[in-house]
Formats: C-alpha cells, sequence, structure tokens
C-alpha cells in the first residue's frame, strides 16, 4: 500500500468516515465495514479530501482539461478538488449538473465552466454505476469528452444481486464500457492492509476476519484496464 493511499484510509477511519461493524449495502450485503463520504462534513475534512483527490489525480497520470461533479455529492468534490488543484499549481476549471433544468437565469442543468476537452468525472464511490452512465451522457452532448472517474474508495466487489453476482465489479463494468479508467484514492485490498498493519488498533484490527471473508465471498480480482 502506497504512503498515499495509508494515509487516506487512516483519515478516513480517524474521521469517521470509514467504520467497521455489522453494515447493509444498498445491494442488501451484510457488511463489515461501511464508508459515507457524506461525513466529510466540514472544512478541515473537507479540505483534506480534496488534497487526496488531488494528489491521486496528478500521481495518475491521467491527461484532463477539467473536472464535473454530478449532482449531489459530486459538486462539492469536484469544486474543492479544483481548488486543491490550483494550490498544486494545476489551475483547471469545473462544473457541475442540476437534477433538474433551470428555466431561468442561465437556465439549463450544467453549472460552472462550459463542458470542453477531456473530462474527468469526480464522485465518492462506484455503486451501480447510475451517476456514471448519466455523466458520461451529459459531457457527450455537449461535445466534450470523459477521459476518467475519480473516486474516494473501490470496494472491489463483484456488482449484482445475490445470486445473479456479476464476474465484474461496478468500477470494472464502468471501465469496460466507457474504455476510461476508475482511479481510486483506495481500494478494499488498501483497507485489508491497514487492518494487518501496525496503524490499526486492537479494536479494528479484530475485524480483518470479517473483511476477508466479505472479501472472498463478493471480491473481485482488480486487473490492469486493457
Amino acid at each position: 500500500m502506497s504512503q498515499l493511499r495509508q494515509q487516506f484510509i487512516e483519515f478516513s477511519v480517524s474521521a469517521g468516515v470509514l467504520r467497521f461493524g455489522e453494515f447493509v449495502t444498498k445491494a442488501g450485503r451484510h457488511s463489515p465495514y461501511f464508508f459515507n463520504a457524506g461525513l466529510f462534513n466540514d472544512g478541515a475534512r473537507l479540505g483534506k479530501l480534496a488534497d487526496f483527490y488531488a494528489q491521486t489525480l496528478i500521481d495518475s497520470g491521467v491527461g484532463f482539461d477539467m473536472l464535473f461533479g454530478p449532482a449531489y455529492k459530486g459538486i462539492t468534490l469536484a469544486s474543492a478538488t479544483a481548488v486543491a488543484l490550483a494550490a498544486k499549481g494545476r489551475n483547471v476549471p469545473f462544473a457541475y449538473n442540476r437534477k433538474e433544468a433551470k428555466d431561468h437565469g442561465e437556465g439549463g442543468t450544467i453549472v460552472g465552466a462550459k463542458l470542453e476537452g477531456r473530462v474527468v468525472i469526480i464522485d465518492d464511490v462506484i455503486s451501480a454505476g447510475t451517476s456514471v452512465r448519466e455523466s458520461v451522457q451529459l459531457i457527450r452532448d455537449q461535445g466534450a469528452t470523459p477521459c476518467a472517474v475519480l473516486i474516494a474508495l473501490d470496494r472491489m466487489e463483484k456488482s449484482g444481486a445475490e445470486g445473479a453476482l456479476s464476474q465484474l465489479s461496478a468500477v470494472q463494468e464502468v471501465e469496460q464500457s466507457y474504455g476510461m479508467p476508475v482511479i481510486p484514492i483506495a481500494n478494499l485490498n488498501d483497507l485489508f492492509a491497514y487492518l494487518s498493519g501496525p496503524g490499526a488498533s486492537t479494536e479494528l484490527a479484530r475485524f480483518k476476519p470479517a473483511v476477508a471473508a466479505y472479501r472472498e465471498r463478493y471480491g473481485v480480482n482488480k486487473a490492469p484496464m486493457l
């Protein structure tokens, strides 16, 4: 696990965003951990989160011209990441969408900079891929090119309902469907490595077997995108 990924996991745990216990996911699975990016809810936490997003994007080597944040969580994430990128010497525009079109003022569903060039979509996680699909369509409709998706955590688990599991994760399905990379700040393997390392308290380390069992049941192998 890279130092950046380790720091992000530690930060998420300390902020109460990454928690361990018994949780039910949107897919109805009983998960031993839960990640709620909505709890990065003050200036200091959001600023630090945005710095992780910005550094991860820079380190990825992906060429991009601007950022796009899908409503609603992506709005804050894209704007904060744009600020963090500017602080690192990379000033790029950003835009986001409304859920409903505005029929007065500037009108339309897109707010912010004009969508053009290579656009990075920024969100917290990818569950069913619905947000990405809608974002890709919006970006293409404006004549721009979606070039990557930047997320906080890749759960690296098979998509679909119990009994009808895909052999691909939601992230892998997005990569294959749109031919662009999904770039996570960290993933399930990083989370497991954290629980296995010296940074985890005894209280947290006891969840390692449950996370291992969950990964064995629902996990996918993350292969490089062709």
